[in-house]
């Protein structure tokens, strides 16, 4: 499929997979939830190892990118039978990096976790988390390889009946194995852990099945099994590469935000999983846009439409805005109102302390909504290592601003909620700079 450069198309194109590029943040909004209600201690756990767990998905995701940006572009150059053999160098790729997350958490995080963890109770919470979501680590990176597929081609209608099939059933299978429900044993945050793992298998047989059944994957190939390709491999690698460092570096920055805010106390890690959980849900629009900019990026220079580049990046930022504030407002401005359904309880204190953090969300989506989905333009170009230059810098000036503010001043949340203003401003202005320059135009993927 060839992509234009309309409201109307970008819409059609960015909407499907704003909803199946949240399946981690709806799964992790899912354990934070049931975990709520369950115990304090297990909500401020499951906000220090779900954003770890969203690193490791993040690192997948960032290797998937790679593939996604080379299928874009044979599909614009119209070489269909090019796709198949994109998609299976990333996912033998995939499916190997897979094997060594699962290895590093089941015997690694042991030892990392005790060199930033305090709290014993949420060391253990979380290692315990983890042994129950490490293995279900290769259903989702062979998922988000088949999503890198049918994004790359501009085909992602189906990837939401995939995506609500895990929301659900990992919300059924929560309430079953967190409360001890259905006949289920109770496991607190194992059970949210094991729902996940479950849910994710499904949806990847549901995801497979779908492409045996799709007409149109013989004009890619996918039927042909290719013998492993090294060198293209190689050449995803070294596209996606600074894609994934990016990841780490960014989420990986907001896991050690967690970590030095857990020195505050549980109060106020407790606090701030609530706001990530509201910012996750209000992030999805911005993460779903900035991926489908990344597609019809890639795949306009495959056209040899690389003037219609910028244009695109910036239709689709101002569409990204429209949408997220659309979203953000109700629940910024009434909060008790509008998560009362999800965090129904008689005590409310969690939520009007963390009011003034939401306001300061509205400033933060803004800014993300522009930064991020110019830097996945950024990205589409094929500059992932002008990319991973921008994110370094912006990365290691968040860090030592959130040190100082947390260790040093008296500051509290609301102003190490701030160091995200800061990220994504200075990503906005990096991002632009490049833009504007066009060394972009001599890139090749």
């Amino acid at each position: 499929m060839r992509v234009g450069t309309s409201y109307r198309q970008i819409w059609s194109i960015s909407a499907p997979i704003m909803i199946g590029s949240a399946a981690q943040n709806l799964v992790a909004l899912t354990d934070s939830v049931f975990l709520y209600h369950r115990s304090e201690e297990d909500f401020a756990a499951i906000g220090f190892v779900g954003v770890f767990y969203l690193v490791i998905a993040a690192i997948g995701f960032g290797f998937s990118r790679g593939g996604q940006i080379m299928i874009a572009r044979r599909a614009g150059e119209g070489r269909l039978g090019e796709v198949g053999r994109c998609f299976y160098s990333m996912l033998y790729f995939e499916l190997a990096l897979a094997l060594v997350m699962f290895l590093f958490m089941r015997y690694g995080c042991y030892y990392f976790f005790s060199l930033i963890v305090d709290s014993p109770v949420i060391f253990e919470k979380s290692l315990e988390y983890l042994h129950h979501r490490s293995w279900g680590v290769f259903f989702s990176y062979g998922g988000v390889a088949m999503i890198a597929l049918y994004t790359g081609v501009a085909r992602s209608s189906f990837i939401i009946i995939d995506t609500l099939v895990l929301a659900a059933l990992n919300i059924i299978l929560n309430y079953g194995f967190v409360f001890g429900n259905m006949g289920f044993p109770e496991m607190g945050i194992g059970g949210a852990a094991l729902a996940s793992s479950i849910s994710e298998v499904v949806a990847f047989v549901i995801f497979v099945i779908y492409i045996l059944f799709d007409k149109k994957a013989h004009e890619y190939s996918l039927f042909k099994l290719p013998n492993i390709d090294m060198a293209l491999i190689r050449q995803q690698y070294s596209l996606a590469f600074p894609i994934v460092v990016q990841a780490f570096v960014g989420l990986g920055s907001w896991f050690f935000f967690f970590g030095i805010v857990e020195n505050l106390g549980p109060r106020d890690l407790a606090i701030t999983n609530l706001v990530r959980m509201v910012y996750l849900i209000l992030s999805i629009p911005c993460w779903g846009f900035a991926s489908g900019v990344n597609t019809m990026v890639s795949n306009l220079i495959g056209q040899q439409k690389r003037q219609a580049v910028v244009p695109i990046i910036r239709k689709t930022a101002l569409l990204c805005w429209l949408v997220t504030m659309a979203l953000s407002l109700p629940i910024v401005i009434f909060p008790q109102q509008m998560l009362y359904p999800l965090l129904g309880s008689q005590d409310m204190s969690l939520i009007t302390d963390a009011q003034p953090i939401f306001y300061l969300l509205l400033v933060i989506l803004t800014t993300f909504s522009f930064g991020g989905v110019l830097f996945n333009g950024l990205a589409g170009t094929g500059a992932t290592y002008y990319g991973l230059k921008i994110q370094t810098v912006c990365a290691i000036g968040y860090l030592v601003y959130i040190y100082i503010e947390v260790n040093y001043t008296s500051g509290g949340l609301f102003w190490a909620w701030a160091a995200e203003i800061f990220y994504w401003l200075v990503m906005i202005i990096l991002t632009l700079n490049y833009l504007n320059k066009k060394h972009w135009h001599l890139l090749k993927v």
